[in-house]
């Protein structure tokens, strides 16, 4: 993902989505919508969240989110709720959110600014986009930075550290996992981890418990699918019949912490490399 945006000469500003769209506002957004819980995150960290007239169905962090009018969720949109809130941006999650409600928006006037935060690179790059689009750009600059330095000092801390092999379940019932071009893979290698999965051509494929135990796991992490830590090992406990998944760990991971592409992932990240290093020092 690349995401720039640059002002221009004068009041206006310009930024170039993750369709290739040039959005230009006239002076930075007032009135913003945000149609992903993670994207009113982003807004929060890059100092715009008091911009936020209209967020989504599950917008629950920070708190002050949630006194936010809801607009939908990524099933559905209420574009009537959009029009009585009067943006001058929305941004809106490519992956996420309905084809046909964006170009609705779009149809009816409105600047619509799309992301699709892939990597750990993007998410500062997407701080500063968003910084730029409503005039909190020194902010946003700050948070970007902040955050950049934290995935330099992991990465110096495990990623040359020994690996070890994961399996990441994202939800347990189908058996759901991430592949190499997803973000939560970005963590996994950050934190000196080999996802046993990241050669699968689905961004989140469902696989098979024997297709696990072919390819040998040290440690299972994953938290999605459990509300607490003892819930997801209990979940794993099950599986200790096959031989070959007696010895593999299940640990836990807080799904918001390192599901929402915002910066909290960093959180997430924190307790995934504190995990491999447990698993490592298991070893010895």
């Amino acid at each position: 993902m690349l995401v720039c945006a640059l002002p221009a000469r004068g009041a206006g500003i310009t930024a170039t989505d993750d369709r290739g769209k040039t959005v230009s506002l006239a002076a930075p957004a007032q009135r913003i919508v945000a149609l992903a819980p993670s994207i009113t995150e982003l807004a929060y960290a890059a100092g715009a969240g008091d911009r936020l007239v209209g967020v989504a169905r599950y917008s629950d962090y920070p708190a002050a989110a949630q006194g936010i009018p809801q607009i939908g969720d990524a099933s559905r949109i209420d574009l009537e709720r959009v029009l009585s809130l009067k943006p001058d941006l929305i941004i809106g999650w490519r992956s996420g959110n309905q084809v046909a409600d964006v170009e609705r928006l779009e149809q009816l006037g409105f600047k619509v600014f799309i992301v699709e935060p892939a990597t750990l690179a993007v998410i500062p790059q997407l701080l500063r986009a968003v910084g730029s689009l409503a005039g909190t750009g020194a902010t946003a600059q700050r948070a970007a930075d902040e955050f950049e330095r934290s995935v330099t000092a992991l990465r110096e801390r495990y990623g040359a550290r020994p690996k070890v092999r994961v399996f990441y379940e994202i939800w347990h019932s189908p058996l759901m996992t991430i592949n190499g071009r997803h973000m939560i893979n970005d963590v996994i290698r950050l934190c000196g981890g080999s996802n046993i999965f990241a050669d699968l051509a689905t961004l989140t494929p469902v696989v098979s418990l024997e297709g696990v135990i072919a390819l040998q796991p040290e440690v299972v992490l994953g938290g999605s699918s459990a509300t607490t830590p003892e819930e997801f090992v209990a979940q794993w406990r099950r599986y200790e019949g096959f031989v070959k998944l007696r010895n593999v760990r299940a640990m836990f991971v807080d799904a918001d912490r390192i599901q929402r592409q915002t910066p909290r992932i960093l959180e997430g990240a924190q307790t995934v490399c504190g995990h491999l290093e447990k698993i490592r020092g298991s070893r010895r």
